[in-house]
């Protein structure tokens, strides 16, 4: 009786050890689990940025506005007919 009851401890241990650590155990599914919801929060803040990006083809597609206002901004074009004027700020005299 006694080596049939040591049998079935082993037995159970060993059921128990594949539960607990081997392949698909317990801990692998849970960090599996925190992998997958660190994924799932990258692709919403990449899916957010290429929406946007999106956004400005088309606009950059559809109509000069876009392509004038980054001309405007990021160049410092101005059109034909219109003036320029540059406002200086007052640098504060400097200490000795």
């Amino acid at each position: 009786m006694s080596a049939l009851r040591l049998a079935l401890i082993g037995l159970l241990a060993l059921m128990q050890y594949s539960l607990w650590m081997g392949k698909g155990s317990w801990f692998q599914v849970r960090d599996l689990d925190r992998q997958i919801r660190a994924q799932e929060v990258e692709n919403r803040k990449m899916a957010t940025r290429n929406a946007a990006i999106y956004a400005d083809v088309l606009d950059l597609r559809q109509g000069s506005a876009a392509i004038e206002e980054r001309a405007r901004s990021q160049l410092g074009m101005i059109k034909d007919d219109e003036v320029f004027f540059q406002v200086l700020q007052a640098q504060p005299p400097a200490a000795k």
